[in-house]
């Protein structure tokens, strides 16, 4: 949820701290903060705000040391303060550590510590950890034992990084359900949440898994397991984003950079290995039960995949929202659950795997980040390939879990009969055909979106309204609306119109359907019938619909004309122009985009 970093170099280190945290501020941007070891001393600066505005009042690239730790957090324990930002320290300034997770335990461990003299600053968990470590460092005198005797005390979710006076050019770090990454160069040695925090720097990097230790100075690397204090060996991976790849490339926003970016994102996806797929079709072939499991966005790429499963390999496959899933879904040896995650850290999701995998299940993701949780833990990974995504809005990500489905319902579909070779080898064609198609449409469509964004502005309540496939499409797009304008929108099935939602429908009401092609037979009638059902009570009606309708052209008060595509792709189209719709509405009501209010990129905490 946070982003932490720490580097240790044999040089100056505040330029690579500084810029890692401007990196990881997709994570969290509530308040940052540097503690820097320097002549013996450590030198703490943070503030409430984003990393430009705290480094304007506390001059955060002024300080000086070779070893550091730094944070931008996601307020979870305690407010949006200056006292709670991190990093915190104990009361002699000998220890300073940043934090993400949570930990559950920590009121306990405060009492105790209160009863033993410590004063505390913050009304943070975080606090507890480098008090307790101060005080197992007065009992043992060794950095390393205290740091060990105060992780085991602890409870809940942890990705930590400590710095020390005692040991000036040494960085700690630890992980327990939250990421933690090193990074190895030649200039210095990083630990991280994330990869983007060095990409700057190194390609190199080593995850930690849960209940591991890191200890780190410019020129070695330890990783060490906390049970036992044995040491690990692993060999470093080698990360192919480049710095480049997460830069805005000339865009004004991350989001419109990465809305851009899916002609690239689906030929990636195209791109997974084959044997990869049938692998993971196979596994849901000859498993008794298969679940498609995610939580937000990959919740709605999860009922996507549904639909596709059940119309292209005949197979019904339950989409169960990660949060719910140990309260609903009934696992046991036998089953197959699919794990969907852009980081492959999301609490729900991965708490929810591992529930799976303790009844016996057998376990599947699809991530995008090479090292997470979910790609460590489960029996089968797709990495998706999409690159980094920035914005803390989902978009591309999500597209290419939703192209990788396709194919997996495709050779699922093939395996199990209901598919015939053409109409694989049809749908196949439209996949491969369809970079081409997203990227005319984004050159050609973009500035008729934006206008009907600038059409459509001031209305305050949306519905985002869909049949079939398009069901998810709408709930997905209407979670795009919410996330970057702020305004009520929801994704509504459009048969429940006359089951209580044509209540809502008036002048201030705006509707938006997702129109498939004509060719879609049934869906295109039910969805026509559904927009007249608006029409007829006086409610105003936008529609997404394609050059040949002439139908939907004559209904919808507002409309964007989109290009033919095969019906297969279609769905996918009205997403990408769905996203850059409220990308375009977010800009005309000038509300922050890249990272909107309240809300974290990478939700590792309950």
């Amino acid at each position: 949820m946070c982003g932490i970093s720490a580097v240790t170099s044999r040089d100056d280190a505040v330029k690579m701290l500084f810029e890692s945290i401007k990196s990881l501020e997709y994570r969290g941007y509530d308040s940052c903060g540097l503690a820097v070891v320097n002549g013996g001393e450590i030198a703490v600066r943070k503030n409430v705000g984003g990393v430009d505005e705290v480094n304007l009042r506390e001059h955060l690239t002024h300080m000086t040391g070779c070893t550091g730790v730094a944070h931008t957090r996601w307020a979870t324990h305690g407010g949006v303060t200056q006292a709670n930002a991190h990093p915190h320290s104990t009361a002699d300034g000998s220890f300073s550590l940043a934090h993400n997770g949570i930990i559950n335990n920590y009121a306990e461990l405060k009492e105790e510590l209160i009863a033993r003299g410590v004063r505390f600053l913050s009304d943070t968990d975080t606090e507890v950890i480098v008090h307790l470590i101060g005080m197992a460092y007065a009992e043992f005198g060794d950095v390393e034992a205290a740091f060990v005797a105060a992780l085991r005390r602890l409870e809940g979710t942890y990705g930590l990084v400590m710095v020390t006076r005692h040991q000036p050019d040494t960085v700690y770090g630890a992980r327990q359900g939250s990421p933690l990454v090193l990074g190895l160069s030649s200039r210095g040695n990083f630990i991280a949440s994330d990869v983007n925090a060095f990409l700057a720097y190194t390609r190199d990097a080593l995850v930690l898994e849960d209940g591991e230790y890191a200890v780190v100075t410019p020129a070695s690397h330890r990783i060490v397991r906390l049970q036992d204090r044995q040491e690990v060996a692993r060999k470093p991976l080698h990360i192919q984003w480049d710095a480049e790849t997460s830069r805005k490339g000339g865009y004004s926003h991350y989001m419109l950079q990465e809305v851009f970016d899916q002609p690239q994102t689906v030929q990636n996806a195209l791109h997974v290995p084959q044997a990869h797929i049938e692998r993971l079709a196979e596994t849901i072939r000859t498993s008794r039960q298969t679940f498609l499991m995610g939580v937000g966005t990959t919740h709605y790429v999860a009922m996507t995949g549904q639909y596709l499963f059940s119309h292209l390999a005949g197979r019904f496959i339950p989409a169960v929202s990660s949060d719910e899933f140990r309260d609903v879904a009934v696992v046991g040896p036998g089953d197959l659950v699919v794990s969907i995650s852009q980081s492959g850290e999301t609490y729900d999701t991965c708490k929810s795997t591992q529930f799976a995998k303790a009844r016996g299940a057998a376990t599947a993701s699809i991530v995008n980040v090479m090292g997470s949780s979910l790609s460590l833990s489960t029996d089968q990974v797709i990495l998706q390939g999409s690159g980094p995504e920035i914005c803390v809005v989902s978009t591309k990500a999500a597209l290419a879990q939703m192209v990788i489905l396709h194919r997996v319902a495709l050779a699922l579909g093939l395996k199990t009969g209901r598919l015939d070779r053409a109409a694989y080898d049809a749908h196949y064609a439209a996949l491969r055909g369809f970079p081409a198609q997203v990227q005319d449409a984004l050159n050609e469509q973009s500035g008729f979106v934006r206008n009907l964004a600038e059409r459509t502005a001031g209305f305050k309540n949306w519905l985002l309204l869909g049949r079939g496939i398009y069901q998810s499409i709408a709930q997905e797009a209407a979670l795009k609306v919410k996330e970057v304008t702020y305004l009520h929108a929801e994704g509504v099935p459009a048969g429940f119109l006359k089951h209580g939602a044509l209540a809502l429908v008036d002048e201030h009401l705006a509707c938006l359907f997702f129109v498939p092609p004509p060719a879609d037979g049934d869906l295109y009638e039910d969805t026509l019938h559904a927009i007249q059902e608006v029409k007829a009570r006086g409610g105003p009606v936008i529609g997404w619909y394609f050059e040949d309708d002439s139908r939907a052209a004559k209904l919808v008060n507002f409309g964007l004309r989109l290009p033919q595509v095969p019906v297969p792709v279609a769905p996918y189209l009205e997403l990408i122009l769905a996203q850059l719709f409220s990308y375009f509405l977010a800009l005309k009501l000038g509300h922050s985009i890249d990272k909107p209010r309240n809300l974290a990129k990478s939700v590792t905490v309950p």
